[in-house]
């Protein structure tokens, strides 16, 4: 009779004919997935040296010499003087060193890392055969992969405004393109500052994860999408494109220089979340299209 369930080898199923009390959306829970990764040595590696990296910078500074011949460096040398003169000033110059290249490394590992590695392990052609459905496991890995990345980003940026508070005071947030800040407003600026590095980086995430479902050598996905953000990086110094640099993923990756000033410019951070959300969103859909559509086979 239509409508009623199917007794089966196995037990009774529905009349969809999934077994009973089997529910796609409570497979793989994001939990799991989360504890899972923690596991992982290369996300302890990543997050403890994004805790390292600001203790380093500031054991650096320990080494000054005082020397006046920078030869050429006194752009560099006053961004190193502004970061000795108070936490937040520490703060601003560990994300300036970072934003360029060790972030852009750290979000392609955990997003491009996370489901190719499963294909070279042999592991992800029974994870659907659980079953999970594509579409969920691909969704909760996403959402990891991004938690991690969000969390490096914190801790990167806490853990600096800690150590620089506690070795060189609570100060007013000093730059080359602003006017001195009272520490409030410099603390609220900064917390911009992440916000929009966040929304840039999406589409690293976007790019690695597209290529961590196109192939099966996570070290490709990962170096593929940090060596395609360099290339765009050196095309858009070419002055001679013109507006077509306006196109390119990485135009307005400096633009949180902006919410540094006085006042304030958002114009450029308006286009580069515009921008960073529109190419996220086409790599994840590509992401997602190819994915659903694959033949697994590892």
């Amino acid at each position: 009779m239509a409508g009623s369930s199917v007794e089966t080898p196995l037990g009774v199923t529905d009349p969809a004919g999934a077994a009973r009390g089997y529910r796609p959306s409570a497979t793989m829970p994001f939990a799991a997935e989360f504890r899972r990764q923690a596991s992982r040595r290369r996300t302890q590696l990543a997050l403890g040296f994004m805790v390292l990296l600001p203790l380093i910078i500031l054991i650096a500074f320990q080494f000054d010499s005082g020397g006046d011949d920078d030869n050429g460096r006194n752009e560099f040398s006053s961004l190193v003087e502004l970061a000795t003169s108070g936490g937040l000033n520490f703060t601003l110059f560990s994300i300036f060193v970072s934003a360029s290249f060790l972030l852009v490394v750290v979000v392609a590992l955990f997003c491009g890392d996370t489901v190719a590695s499963e294909a070279s392990w042999g592991s992800l052609r029974y994870l659907l055969a659980i079953p999970v459905p594509r579409a969920r496991l691909l969704t909760v890995k996403l959402v990891v992969a991004l938690a991690y990345s969000g969390l490096a980003l914190i801790l990167l940026a806490g853990t600096a405004l800690l150590a620089g508070t506690l070795r060189y005071g609570w100060s007013p947030l000093r730059s080359t393109v602003a006017a001195e800040l009272e520490p409030t407003e410099g603390l609220l600026r900064l917390l911009a500052v992440l916000g929009y590095l966040a929304v840039v980086l999406l589409v690293v995430a976007g790019l690695a994860f597209l290529l961590s479902v196109t192939t099966d050598a996570a070290l490709g996905a990962v170096g593929g999408a940090v060596l395609l953000w360099i290339l765009s990086s050196i095309l858009d110094q070419i002055t001679a494109l013109g507006a077509v640099r306006d196109f390119l993923p990485t135009h307005f990756s400096t633009a949180w220089l902006g919410l540094l000033s006085t006042p304030v410019q958002t114009d450029d951070v308006v286009r580069g979340c515009i921008s960073a959300i529109s190419y996220a969103t086409l790599f994840w859909g590509l992401a997602f299209w190819r994915f659903t559509r694959k033949d697994i086979t590892s």
